[in-house]
């Protein structure tokens, strides 16, 4: 298999309308890292590769009114969760797996850890969620006691911090906001965790209530992180604090939500000049 053989491949993925960009992308990737640790030899030139153009999509969004509609018709936790994910711009997993720590109640701040691209970023904390939300972590506080008094109440650590911090892990900080209802055991440690709860508990209950609001749009948790950016552009917030609060490390990718609500306050639809009888 050398250089023609791979473009021929490379570029029958091209010829066909049923493959992504992304699909031809990891097909690339994989022959190369056949070259570079299997063979242990440098992969051929693609001169002749056709690459397949990525198709530029704009995220579906919701509208307030949408929001407002959805989180309406949701209750309990899962509601508090998606009430944080649009108020706070967070994605699915960085919500789940948010720690008690990691909130701070006076700066009205949340950091989340590891984030996508392994950083850490500061976001908002609702003025709106305070209340609800120490009375959830009372809940979650109270459960973590009940964990220890039966001799459990271990948080799973990142890394391998547990190993170095043996004792961290029993900390109310370390534990999940949003903590599982099942107790599991832990790598190599005699010890039972109690991880975090299940993202597809929360993605069954949005799209139910989705539904239950009528809403037409494909919908998921994820969008809400879309509409608070988008919110936030048409309330007047710059783009560049925007970015920072989703995390984005180019500011490309925070610049597509400028083309979801486009300024046509100053343009007339040539059909709006036709008297309709």
């Amino acid at each position: 298999m050398g250089q023609q053989e791979i473009e021929a491949y490379l570029n029958h993925m091209a010829d066909k309308r049923n493959v992504s960009a992304s699909t031809q992308s990891a097909a690339l990737n994989a022959i190369a890292f056949l070259y570079r640790e299997v063979l242990k030899m440098e992969m051929p030139c693609l001169e002749k590769l056709r690459k397949i153009k990525r198709y530029q999509t704009i995220p579906v969004v919701m509208s307030i009114r949408e929001v407002e509609a959805t989180l309406a018709r949701m209750t309990g936790t899962t509601r508090l969760m998606a009430e944080l994910m649009y108020g706070s711009g967070l994605r699915i997993g960085e919500c789940m797996t948010l720690r008690v720590k990691d909130i701070d109640f006076d700066l009205r701040s949340i950091t989340v850890r590891a984030a996508k691209g392994n950083k850490d970023r500061t976001t908002l904390l609702p003025q709106a969620l305070i209340p609800v939300l120490r009375n959830h972590l009372l809940k979650v506080y109270q459960l973590h006691k009940t964990d220890l008094l039966q001799g459990n109440g271990y948080a799973p650590m990142p890394n391998a911090l547990y190993k170095k911090y043996p004792s961290a892990s029993k900390s109310f900080g370390w534990q999940f906001v949003f903590p599982s209802t099942a107790l599991r055991p832990w790598r190599d440690t005699p010890h039972k965790v109690r991880w975090h709860a299940s993202p597809s508990t929360l993605r069954k209950a949005f799209k139910q209530a989705a539904r239950n609001a009528s809403i037409t749009k494909h919908v998921g948790p994820h969008t809400l992180r879309h509409s608070f950016a988008s919110h936030l552009l048409a309330a007047g917030t710059d783009i560049r604090t925007i970015q920072k609060l989703l995390g984005h490390k180019n500011i490309e990718t925070t610049m597509i939500y400028t083309h979801i609500q486009p300024d046509y306050n100053h343009v007339s639809s040539p059909l709006d000049h036709i008297l309709r009888d």
